[in-house]
């Protein structure tokens, strides 16, 4: 009985064995007719194609769908970089220093400053923090800047800005493994520059460049000046053509908000002195010479009125170019600047010459009349001599000898004048024609005065405008 038992269960031994065979042999048969009908449809969809080149579908990119690295090491995931650095704890100090690479325009008509500089931060991040046996950091690119925080400054007070993108995003960031942060980009801003003109072209303005946070008070955010006023750092080759550059230095300070708060503000001051030289060739020496051209005029005789009169409005319409074309540069402001100053006093003098002149010539004029009646008063002087050959008393009449060459011809003719004014003299000489003709020696002192005008204006024009220029320019240097 013992025997059998064993035969039996050595039978139902071999018949489980058998029974995993044959389903271990038919689960491989059926694999292998499932790739092969798998290869089949593969064909069957690229029928449009040559034979013998099947189209196989293009594995993804696994680059693009796992995480990097860097990040990885990182832990970018892990934490939530919409909030600030020890959010609910003190505020994140952070420091800034700038490197100002050049200073491209000033504008006095737009009262702007154009400014390229490289802006940097440093703060720490513990949730950058990764382990490094070197100590070593990594530096990337703006694609990681959009992932993690950084602060969110911008310029007060700027009207344009941009960062450079040439060849790519000019943008640096650096972590060490403590966690530190080095953040860097390369900016161009145009800022505001309130400048008082007031002292214009013999000015110093003084322009500055404000930065601030945009979101956070200094409740979350500290801002300061890394390394003090050594934190500005400039470019020795900065020139600009109507500036000196005299200084760079850094203030903080606090700015209020009525509806958000407090925040920290970094300054950028810099000094600019005008170049002088530029307006003393374009503005002040032509303004002196047509001072100087209308006081020709003195010189020339008081009866040349078409060589007196076009140089008087020349020199008045030349002055008001010279006006308007400084203007036309200039800011249209309400007060009255330096060179406003000296270009209308010049415009003064050459207009007053211009008067000068009229008056001159209104004198001239009262003196023929007055000539014309002296002659009709004087009784007939045919006995008269020669008049080239007479002699007057010059302490009687002023005039010395009479000559022909010195007499003058204009407006009237040949020795007609010099006949008229020998007989005037002739009868302030003889006693009873002075009784007859009292009254003509006012008209002896008239045209002495006339004379007096232009020569005493040689004197008083040229004096009174040199004491002006020493006045001018010991308040303005």
């Amino acid at each position: 009985m013992q025997v059998d038992a064993v035969l039996v269960l050595f039978c139902v031994w071999l018949a489980g064995a058998a029974g995993k065979m044959v389903q271990s042999r038919g689960h491989k048969l059926e694999t292998y007719k499932q790739s092969r009908s798998r290869r089949e449809t593969r064909m069957e969809g690229g029928g449009g194609h040559k034979s013998g080149s099947p189209i196989y579908k293009r594995s993804p990119d696994m680059t693009k769908s796992l995480m990097t690295k860097s990040e990885q090491l990182l832990r970018i995931d892990d934490h939530d970089f919409t909030m600030r650095p020890a959010f609910g704890g003190p505020p994140i100090p952070v420091g800034v220093d700038v490197q100002v690479e050049s200073l491209d325009t000033i504008s006095e008509v737009d009262m702007d400053f154009t400014m390229t500089l490289y802006l940097r931060h440093y703060w720490k991040d513990e949730r950058l923090a990764f382990p490094s046996t070197n100590n070593q950091s990594m530096t990337f690119d703006s694609r990681l800047v959009k992932k993690i925080w950084v602060p969110d400054m911008f310029f007060v007070h700027s009207k344009r800005s941009f960062i450079h993108d040439t060849t790519t995003d000019n943008v640096m960031l650096r972590v060490y493994p403590d966690g530190n942060v080095l953040y860097s980009l390369r900016v161009t801003v145009t800022a505001m520059c309130n400048m008082d003109l007031s002292r214009f072209p013999l000015d110093t303005q003084t322009c500055s460049l404000e930065i601030e946070s945009y979101a956070y008070t200094d409740d979350d955010l500290m801002l300061y000046w890394k390394k003090g006023n050594e934190s500005l750092n400039t470019d020795d080759r900065i020139s600009l053509s109507q500036f000196l550059i005299q200084k760079f230095h850094t203030t903080t300070k606090l700015a209020f908000y009525s509806s958000t708060g407090w925040y920290n503000r970094l300054y950028i001051h810099f000094t600019l002195r005008r170049h002088i030289f530029f307006f003393l060739l374009q503005t002040y020496f032509p303004a002196t010479l047509m001072v100087m051209l209308s006081w020709v005029s003195f010189w020339i005789d008081r009866r040349a009125v078409p060589a007196r009169v076009p140089l008087g409005i020349t020199t008045v319409l030349t002055m008001s170019t010279i006006i308007t074309g400084v203007n036309a540069s200039m800011p249209r402001v309400s007060y009255i600047k330096a060179v406003d100053i000296y270009l209308w006093v010049s415009f003064v003098f050459v207009f007053l010459s211009v008067i000068e002149y009229a008056a001159v010539n209104y004198l001239s004029t009262v003196q023929e009349r007055k000539e014309r009646k002296l002659r009709e008063r004087l009784p007939c002087t045919c006995g008269i001599g020669n008049p080239d050959e007479m002699m007057i008393d010059p302490q009687i009449t002023g005039y010395g000898s009479i000559d022909a060459n010195t007499t003058g011809h204009y407006g009237m003719p040949e020795n007609g004048g010099r006949q008229e004014r020998i007989l005037a003299q002739v009868a302030l000489n003889d006693p009873q024609i002075a009784s007859q003709v009292k009254p003509s020696r006012g008209y002896v002192n008239i045209w002495i005065d006339t004379h007096a005008i232009d020569k005493y204006s040689r004197v008083v024009f040229p004096g009174a405008y040199i004491l002006f220029n020493i006045i001018y320019w010991s308040i303005y240097l």
